[in-house]
């Protein structure tokens, strides 16, 4: 067939380069448009937009897909179909009904759990056992579509987002190529998702971010590990923020958000039992392990983090 993907952050590129290694034959590429980037706020190409270059595919990065004159474009590529993953824009219905196939998304979990942005995170900070990526064909309503393929995988206990986004997207760009397949010889058929187990992931946003040291410890866990890379869990300190990585469960009993300074580690509070801080980020200061942060603050057993 011939394929335009569409995608932007470099979670997509595993997909990219497997749809470009395939029998289909990609004839071109849709991305969000270049964004400053950098101390020098330069515009820059988006992952996909540069894998693209690289290529030597062309490249349509329209404001918005409802452009007319992206839409003209993309009719000139005769595209049978537009694999997606993590483009970032809303589809109008006269974009989708450009390529006969339509636009088949693969989406980081197991539909129809987790529709929308950030289906990952929200996955970890529920505390599932399983999630998995899942294939279907782009319909107006968000991730409802029907679907055409699967795959699971394991949650392990030390997964942060970019750990298990970075699973997923290996995996998944060889359910989309079979996706791909399957649609071309006709051996796939798009299956209406359940009414039942609907549930939504919305973007997480910076104060989603913020540890409550009040919640019990596996959920502090949980929020942290969801958040890193992206936006990056944060506490405060004298009124100052601290950007904090994952952390692990420890032994014994402290107040809620109490620090705790040992020889080389630091402990602190939550609703149940205390957690072992890992690296952290003071502001304005480079990402260090919380011991050296504690001896280099002088901080005491007894402080408190969040105020």
């Amino acid at each position: 067939m011939r394929v335009v993907f569409a995608g932007t952050p470099a979670v997509a590129l595993p997909a990219l380069d497997a749809i470009a290694e395939s029998r289909h034959e990609l004839v071109g590429v849709v991305t969000r448009p270049d964004a400053p980037a950098g101390r020098g706020r330069r515009l820059t190409a988006s992952p996909v937009g540069a894998r693209a270059g690289e290529l030597g595919v062309p490249v349509l990065k329209p404001a918005h897909p409802r452009d007319a004159e992206f839409q003209d474009a993309l009719r000139l590529l005769a595209p049978d179909c537009c694999p997606v993953v993590a483009y970032g824009a809303l589809l109008p219905q006269s974009a989708l009904d450009i390529p006969g196939h339509g636009w088949v998304n693969l989406h980081f979990s197991v539909l129809p759990a987790w529709r929308g942005a950030a289906p990952v995170q929200h996955a970890i900070r529920a505390g599932d056992e399983v999630t998995g990526a899942t294939t279907f064909r782009i319909v107006k309503e968000l991730d409802a579509g029907p679907t055409f393929g699967v795959m699971t995988e394991t949650i392990r206990s030390t997964d942060t987002a970019g750990d298990l986004l970075a699973r997923l997207a290996d995996g998944g760009a060889g359910l989309l190529v079979q996706t791909l397949d399957g649609i071309e010889d006709g051996s796939l058929e798009a299956r209406e998702q359940p009414a039942d187990g609907v549930s939504f992931a919305p973007k997480v946003t910076v104060e989603d971010a913020h540890v409550d040291w009040a919640e019990p410890a596996a959920a502090v866990d949980r929020r942290i590990r969801s958040c890193t890379p992206a936006p990056g869990a944060w506490t405060t300190l004298g009124g100052e923020r601290v950007k904090l990585g994952p952390v692990a469960l420890a032994d014994g009993s402290l107040p809620p958000g109490q620090l705790e300074v040992r020889k080389n580690e630091l402990r602190v509070g939550t609703g149940t039992q205390p957690v072992r801080l890992g690296e952290v980020k003071p502001f304005g200061k480079t990402q260090m392990p919380a011991a050296d942060w504690a001896r280099g603050a002088r901080l005491e057993t007894g402080a408190r983090l969040g105020g």
